[in-house]
């Protein structure tokens, strides 16, 4: 019955009243004067001195700190600022390159022809994954919205995007990534317009970066501001007759407070102030960065609790209040197309197929790895997998694999966005980018969320790149047994165990507490495990144990106060990442690369109708990830996400235990 867990701690719901919110990163850095855009890469660094690449010892990790005091120590913080920024600076095309551009289109296949004068549509709403997505898969990929807006920027045939921003269900890395781009390709001079009809915090936070805003006179405002929840299970696991027996190491580690405590620890209440502060006040100097207005005016704003979409209009945080239909009337006039005309437009869908080369946006000899790793962590591939809804470790570890022992890739740049999940799948991946760092640089590049497995994976790199909210660290462990004695006694319930050695009934009687030898071993195994993983990020990050120590301790950082720890080495998003893998491949930064994407959407045939499937039914991410929890599992787990039942349905005798509580639960209605 028992469960060793490296998790991230609190089961914790960010929310702006209506709508969840993930937290990950507000990020812009000033444009460097001398930098030069390259279409490819889609982002254009200036040039600075090459860093020092981390040493990493040859062996893995033990519990001993002699090898970790080998390295040389991180004697302070590296500056933030020495590494190149990533941004973008757009690029008039000469004349010879229009005509090669014109040329290519007008032999482009049927399905990349898009008329002039076109408006490219897009409707962000849900869950945006990190992943690329095949033809045939539902749902929106974040890949493809940046390369459709850098596409957008210099394709000659659009006109300018008008996009719906519906609730957004995704974290705020994503969020700010997407941000990025649309300020990116308002440098084309072309326009961009936004269209919101409920406006949540992320969705304004992105509308707002638009060069017009507009809503209908019926829209729903929700800029309340921000709380954060975590939730509490002793109560109820008091009440049914359920005792957890919880071995927390690391006074942050609050998983253990959601098994076994009624309310919030003092060390959790500050922990979550400290996310939640980070989260308004990013938002609050984003929004005034992209409306012009003070800090505290803003804020001022939010305090009023308005609810009228009139208030935004008459406070200029949008452009008019105009209906869908209007705003189609609008650009109708602005692009000289007659009123009984329809608006030439291209979505989301058809646009993704049009390939950059089409519109001369073609990389240069030097290749750079793109490895996205998403999801929560396996070993192996299980039976209800879907195609990039999850990291499947030995399917990972053979594309780590095949970038390493490929010498066209001068660099490699591995994109996670994770919660974490089994913790053997994790280490055996931690080891391949570390053979792979040792071969060619890796620079790691963290989205919404890179924590407990998902950090355990990007500190294998030579270079850590974060947005300044992304959830990262969480290094510590919890194990928990649950004894039901008392809810066996309830429902009627008996089970005798015969064992054999002193400790064989440690993991599987659950129907008494700990014997005193039991307790001990409990917690001895508990401590070890963490200082395993704690001397593995000292070796990884080159920090000395006893540092590494005081950050650690089961606590989650933003990525900015993790960039001033040492637990991160720069701030920012993919074009960053992608900059600095430039540099530490001594590729010059104003040099065309190409990004070749090595976890490309599967095309077999069972893939295929798997996809398809899913968007006949309708049953996607919701039903994947719950059968996900309800699969059976074994091993440690070294996740962020769902605390308590994902947890449960993780254990080998998980099932039982949860028919026999709702069987009672069940008897008290």
């Amino acid at each position: 019955m028992a469960k060793l867990l490296l998790v991230h701690a609190p089961q914790v719901v960010f929310s702006s009243s209506r709508s969840l919110v993930s937290a990950t990163a507000l990020y812009r850095r000033p444009l460097p004067v001398n930098s030069k855009f390259t279409s490819s890469d889609s982002h254009s660094p200036h040039i600075v001195p090459r860093l020092r690449s981390r040493r990493f010892s040859a062996r893995a990790f033990d519990d001993s700190p002699a090898e970790l005091e080998k390295d040389e120590p991180r004697d302070g913080v590296v500056r933030d600022e020495e590494y190149p920024t990533g941004e973008m600076v757009y690029e008039d095309r000469n004349a010879w390159e229009s005509i090669v551009v014109k040329f290519r289109m007008l032999f482009a296949y049927p399905w990349q022809r898009v008329r002039k004068g076109s408006v490219l549509t897009m409707t962000l709403r849900g869950q945006i994954s990190d992943q690329l997505k095949s033809r045939f898969t539902s749902g929106l990929s974040l890949p493809q919205i940046s390369e459709n807006l850098v596409k957008a920027a210099y394709d000659p045939r659009i006109a300018g995007v008008y996009l719906h921003i519906e609730p957004l269900s995704c974290g705020w890395g994503k969020v700010e990534e997407i941000r990025r781009h649309i300020l990116d390709f308002k440098k084309s001079g072309k326009f961009i317009v936004g269209y919101i009809n409920i406006c949540g915090l992320k969705e304004y936070y992105l509308g707002c970066s638009c060069s017009e805003l507009y809503a209908p006179p019926s829209a729903y405002s929700f800029l309340y501001g921000l709380t954060v929840q975590a939730s509490f299970l002793g109560g109820v696991f008091e009440k049914v007759g359920i005792e957890p027996q919880v071995q927390r190491i690391g006074k942050y580690k609050s998983a253990g407070d959601q098994l076994a405590r009624k309310s919030i620890s003092e060390e959790n209440y500050e922990m979550l102030s400290v996310l939640l502060d980070n989260i308004y006040a990013n938002w609050l100097d984003g929004v005034s960065d992209s409306t012009g207005k003070k800090r505290e005016d803003v804020e001022s704003f939010i305090n009023q609790g308005v609810y009228e979409i009139e208030k935004l209009k008459e406070e200029g945080l949008i452009k008019d209040i105009r209906y869908d239909d209007e705003v189609i009337s609008m650009l109708k006039e602005r692009l000289g197309v007659e009123k009984d005309k329809k608006l030439p437009t291209v979505d989301y869908k058809k646009y993704s197929g049009v390939k950059k080369s089409t519109i001369g946006l073609s990389g240069g000899r030097d290749q750079i790895a793109i490895i996205r790793a998403g999801g929560s962590i396996s070993r192996v591939k299980g039976p209800l997998s879907t195609p990039g809804s999850s990291i499947v470790a030995e399917q990972l570890i053979e594309k780590i694999r095949s970038v390493r022992e490929n010498k066209k890739y001068k660099a490699a740049v591995i994109r996670i966005d994770s919660p974490g999940g089994d913790a053997l799948a994790s280490d055996l991946m931690w080891r391949e980018i570390k053979l792979l760092a040792e071969a060619k640089p890796v620079v790691a590049s963290m989205s919404d969320v890179a924590a407990s497995g998902g950090y355990y994976m990007a500190m294998a790199a030579n270079t850590i790149v974060a947005e300044n909210l992304t959830l990262t660290g969480s290094i510590g462990v919890v194990t928990a047994r649950f004894t039901l004695a008392k809810l066996y006694e309830k429902i009627g319930f008996n089970k005798e165990t015969i064992s054999r050695g002193k400790y064989a009934e440690l993991l599987g009687a659950e129907e008494r507490p700990f014997k005193p030898e039991e307790a001990e071993l409990f917690g001895k195994s508990a401590q070890h495990a963490y200082q395993l993983f704690r001397n593995k990020a000292a070796l990884s990050r080159s920090m000395p144990v006893d540092k590494m120590e005081e950050v650690a301790q089961g606590r989650v950082w933003t990525g900015k106060d993790a960039h001033s720890r040492g637990l991160v080495d720069a701030l920012g998003g993919l074009s960053r990442a992608i900059a600095i893998a430039k540099q530490k491949a001594n590729i010059p930064l104003d040099k065309k690369v190409t990004l070749v994407e090595v976890s490309r959407p599967s095309t077999s045939l069972p893939d295929i109708l798997s996809g398809i499937g899913s968007s006949v039914i309708g049953v996607d991410r919701t039903l994947k990830g719950l059968l996900d929890e309800l699969t059976v599992s074994e091993g440690v787990q070294a996740r962020m996400d769902g605390i308590m039942f994902q947890q449960l349905g993780r254990d080998s005798l998980a099932s039982p235990i949860i028919d026999l509580l709702k069987d009672y639960l069940s008897s008290l209605r």
